[in-house]
């Protein structure tokens, strides 16, 4: 860890806690039905519902991941931003308004409107419940990253510690207290990353051309465990060493060494005329001693603004088929999978009409698309500030604040915390609804009154909470905003066929919706867990023999298992359309 906690950012970090948690139990006193808890009674104000939606969707992913993954590599972690808010324009003209009018509390709900199936609640319950629990895991590795420089606990902490909180908001209150923690959060979220822009374009570019910035450095981990960096062992006490923080420019236009002030084209000109060093890694084994050599690389800044520097869209520059497909396979799972999140779409029935589903929409794209924006610049701002941590992409824009300063530091990480708080409980009333609503009432059967609902709904989220901690202590060392593109991928894959075709296909049947949310579903599971990225980067495989080991050409699903949602819907409907006319069950 290259940084320290202070203890003005301890203090920061418990002021935001205490007024999140001072809100939900607050809100708790007006949470008594189940209406109230699990849809907020669907009377919250379409602005308050539309900041919260950019609450909601500028997650851990958001800004720590993208912000990461520009800093790193430069413009393709802003491929992820566009391709994020771009669904947005499904959710606007396909989704807000007929949600709103078929739903009550639960995605099933609107799938289920016109048939009242217990095939389509259950497939779509089951839905809600794995992609919940998948967008959960970059939300908790997001939360573990953020605590370490915080409060300068071990990353397991801070997993369980973002779990127990957020079981303690929405076992109180419920969506209540998830929306203004939203609202808030979301309004705070793009006021300072617009503050630590302008101090970004304020300070400038500078060229650092030092021996030490510009010297490759080694991180090796023995057998026995112990740690040795740049040639000392691990640690900040005399005779110990640490990772440089990096991130520099090596030429300016012009032969200059600074730049002072510049507007944001002017910055982004100027970085594009200049030379950024870069630091790809490479690792090796050998006798179980691993070592990790960071050469760093200046790079003209023309490429770094272009697509392709990435692993992740490598094939962009490649002549490989395979890589292509993989990139176009992402965008498209960005682009449907907004509509498809189940933390997005129970929003809409937490405001009172079709018309404030709507309206709220549009308030979430304006303050999404402000964000991203500034996103471009905090990640390049990084990228060149000199406080990057090698090891650790997702703490790019925190570092990037304490460059300015430990108060900015101390409220950028504090309200990046509350971001994954205020995520992981929409994510977790979206499952407790899912169980409660769609599982055990309306599949099951179970008979409850509003008061055990509630009670039932609480006791989930905790499992849910237990499940998050686990799977995020799991996933520690892979980028957020990496993570979020496999959950769109489920999430299109499950969701969108069944609620596009309902929509604007009369001959769709109940048969259809089911299986196209099944096939869905474990198609696109199925997929990512077989696939190349998969085996390296959880599974643990070289590089070489992951690519060896993987079963699909390529490790995005979205391009194939889409598509398949559709085309099994279609096939499934014609085949059961006569059935399903003639009043069988089903």
């Amino acid at each position: 860890m290259i940084h320290e906690p202070s203890i003005l950012s301890v203090l920061v970090f418990a002021g935001f806690v205490a007024i999140t948690l001072g809100l939900s139990f607050y809100f708790a006193r007006k949470t008594q039905s189940s209406a109230g808890y699990f849809a907020a009674g669907g009377q919250i104000h379409w602005f308050v519902n539309g900041v919260a939606f950019a609450g909601d969707y500028l997650s851990a992913a958001s800004f720590l991941g993208i912000c990461g993954m520009i800093a790193f590599y430069g413009y393709d972690g802003f491929l992820y931003s566009i391709g994020f808010l771009a669904g947005w324009v499904v959710a606007l003209f396909v989704v807000a308004e007929p949600l709103k009018r078929l739903g009550k509390y639960t995605f099933a709900d609107a799938l289920n409107s016109q048939f009242h199936s217990r095939a389509i609640t259950l497939s779509a319950g089951i839905s809600t419940l794995v992609v919940s629990v998948f967008y959960l895991i970059p939300q908790m590795v997001g939360a573990g990253t953020l605590i370490q420089p915080l409060l300068g606990f071990p990353y397991w902490v801070g997993v369980v510690l973002v779990g127990i909180i957020v079981v303690l908001i929405v076992a109180t209150a419920g969506m209540v207290s998830t929306t203004y923690v939203q609202f808030i959060k979301g309004a705070l979220l793009v006021l300072f990353s617009g503050i630590l822009t302008i101090l970004i374009l304020n300070r400038g570019l500078k060229v650092d051309t030092s021996e030490q910035a510009n010297s490759p450095q080694t991180m090796v981990k023995l057998a026995d465990g112990s740690v040795r960096v740049n040639g000392k062992p691990h640690g900040h006490k005399e005779g110990q060493n640490d990772l440089r923080p990096v991130g520099h420019l090596t030429k300016l236009p012009g032969g200059k060494t600074e730049t002072g002030p510049l507007g944001p084209m002017e910055y982004l000109s100027t970085l594009q005329q200049s030379e950024i060093v870069l630091w790809p890694k490479k690792e090796t084994t050998v006798d179980g001693v691993k070592t990790t050599t960071w050469t760093p690389t200046p790079t003209p800044g023309s490429k770094i603004l272009r697509p392709g520097n990435s692993p992740t869209f490598k094939g962009l520059q490649s002549d490989k088929l395979s890589s292509r497909l993989n990139f176009i396979s992402l965008m498209l799972a960005l682009f449907c999978g907004t509509a498809s999140l189940p933390h997005i779409l129970i929003r809409y029935y937490t405001v009172k009409n079709q018309a404030a589903a709507r309206l709220s929409t549009v308030v979430g794209i304006g303050t999404i698309g402000t964000f991203y924006v500034l996103t471009l610049f905090m990640g390049l701002g990084a990228m060149t500030s000199g406080s990057i941590d090698l090891t650790n992409d997702n703490m790019s824009a925190p570092l990037l604040a304490k460059s300015f300063g430990d108060l900015l530091f101390a409220m950028i990480s504090a309200i990046a915390f509350t971001t994954v708080l205020g995520t992981v409980s929409g994510l977790i009333v979206a499952a407790s609804g899912a169980v409660v609503h769609d599982l055990l009432s309306s599949v099951l059967r179970w008979e409850m009154n509003d008061h055990e609902k509630v009670r039932i709904g609480k006791l989930s989220s905790v499992i849910v909470g237990v499940i998050a901690i686990i799977l995020g202590i799991q996933f520690k060392d892979m980028n957020a905003g990496f993570l979020v593109g496999w959950a769109f991928s489920v999430a299109a894959s499950a969701n969108l066929p069944s609620l596009v075709m309902l929509l604007f296909w009369k001959g769709t049947t109940k048969q259809g919706i089911s299986a196209a949310i099944l096939v869905g579903l474990f198609s696109s599971l199925t997929w990512i867990l077989v696939s190349e990225d998969t085996f390296a980067k959880v599974y643990g495989f070289k590089p070489e023999a992951a690519a060896a080991a993987a079963l699909v050409p390529f490790s995005q699903p979205g391009l194939v298992t889409i598509p398949l949602g559709f085309l099994t819907l279609i096939i499934v409907s014609l085949l059961t359309r006569k059935k399903s006319a003639d009043g069988s069950p089903g």
